[in-house]
């Protein structure tokens, strides 16, 4: 048991497509940053030409110095983290530590963790208990690895990791619902009964926010539509508001970084025009549906046609998606399919005495802008293939930062609640019963 609750716990979420870091109590997260980062290889013994202040050691956190002692020639990566990647350097790759909404690289994790803290909440992690989001299917050992990274190197006084989707049913006020998660990395359907995860329920999708992103840039490409990225012009006065496009030679750009900005601007395009048709997209139908314009950084005006209804209704039907040129096939076929019928499957997999429940309430969240006309479609699709005298109704918040931020709103409710306090995993506990009873803490 931690009894320290004079001082604030800190809530952090870091996701497929961003990292939320914030103090508990509060309504919306103090800090919102990317969580993908830019990294270069150097060799050990070189610095680079540009100090950057933050010269972490954290580059290498599990290691130490212990690489630099056994092989001098030996290269480790360094980290640009937030605000850091948006500058353009020579051979800086841009890598995700998530796939499929799994921690697959902690090292950048770790370099996450420590920006959120040092440069962004500027708190010393040894002063504050943490409570940590975790993904619905996380595994024992990632639970582990990331209960040893904070006590090991943050020396945090005591911790927390609760699921994903207990989190956002908390910040809806419910105990028990169908938390349907949509991120940037995959899509998530988890029943929530009594504040705890039913594991059997949960089902997954690779399909999210990113991968509708990549369909609308190969979508625009296949028409001829060249989108530059921003650092890749300039726009020069040739007279008094008339501006010419030069473009601008970076030969050692990597395909990470050029692509990592298309895809926000591809994105940008997705939130502004995309809408979530009212039946099933057919391509006949939509054929002469009205265009509308889009100005892209360059300056140069687009027009989206039938694309804007085509890209978001891949969540209903996934494989719209293979008709797009470009799109590599599904690996896996079985586990792609549409969220109506990832819903149910996930209902059905419930006890019997709670699938009314689940049904009456299916919770959205998600930071698109098209969750609300997604909510009208999804409870109208689930109903037609629900048991006749089942009541239906899907959920989401109209405000945009409630659902953006739904598993760390309900962080901050849950790690600030007087009744949670005894909930915490102690570094006194950590210490005499090891790692592996977070297990049994943080069911």
């Amino acid at each position: 048991m931690y009894g320290g609750d004079e001082v604030s716990a800190i809530v952090i979420d870091v996701g497929s497509y961003s990292c939320k870091a914030g103090y508990a109590g509060d309504d919306t997260p103090k800090s919102v940053f990317p969580s993908v980062v830019g990294s270069i290889e150097q060799a050990e013994d070189t610095d680079e030409a540009k100090p950057e202040k933050e010269a972490d050691s954290a580059s290498d956190p599990k290691n130490g110095s212990k690489p630099m002692d056994v092989d001098k020639a030996k290269t480790k990566r360094k980290f640009y983290v937030g605000q850091e990647l948006e500058f353009r350097r020579d051979h800086m790759e841009v890598i995700s530590p998530m796939k499929d909404g799994t921690v697959m690289d902690w090292d950048v994790v770790d370099n996450i963790w420590n920006h959120a803290f040092r440069r962004r909440l500027l708190i010393n992690p040894e002063e504050h208990p943490m409570l940590i989001a975790e993904p619905s299917i996380n595994s024992a050992q990632q639970r582990e690895k990331a209960a040893e990274l904070m006590f090991e190197k943050y020396k945090v006084p005591a911790l927390f990791l609760a699921k994903n989707a207990v989190l956002t049913s908390f910040a809806s006020g419910r105990a028990t619902s169908l938390v349907v998660d949509s991120g940037g990395g995959s899509t998530v359907v988890s029943a929530v009964h009594d504040g705890y995860v039913l594991q059997k329920s949960v089902a997954t999708s690779p399909i999210g926010g990113e991968f509708l992103t990549d369909c609308m840039m190969k979508s625009l490409e296949s028409k001829g539509v060249v989108i530059r990225p921003r650092y890749s012009f300039k726009k020069k006065e040739v007279s008094p508001g008339d501006y010419k496009v030069v473009d601008l030679d970076f030969p050692n750009t990597t395909d990470s970084y050029r692509l990592y900005h298309m895809r926000a601007i591809a994105s940008d395009i997705k939130e502004t025009v995309c809408r979530v048709p009212d039946t099933p997209f057919d391509e006949v139908a939509y054929a002469n549906v009205p265009t509308t314009s889009y100005e892209l950084p360059d300056g140069q005006t687009i027009e989206v046609g039938a694309e804007r209804f085509k890209i978001p209704d891949i969540l209903f039907n996934p494989f719209l998606s293979q008709t797009i040129p470009g799109i590599d096939g599904f690996g896996d076929s079985t586990s792609i399919r549409g969220l109506p019928r990832m819903v149910l499957e996930s209902v059905n997999r419930c006890d019997v005495d709670i699938r009314k429940e689940l049904l009456s309430s299916i919770l959205l969240s998600g930071g698109s802008s098209s969750i609300l006309q997604l909510k009208d479609r999804l409870e109208k699709e689930v109903l037609e293939e629900s048991p006749q005298n089942a009541r239906v109704k899907v959920l989401a918040s109209g405000n945009s930062t409630e659902r953006r931020f739904s598993v760390w709103i309900g962080g901050s409710i849950l790690a600030s609640l007087g009744s949670f306090q005894q909930m915490w995993f102690s570094k006194a506990e950590y210490e005499e019963h090891g790692v592996s009873y977070i297990q049994r803490k943080c069911p």
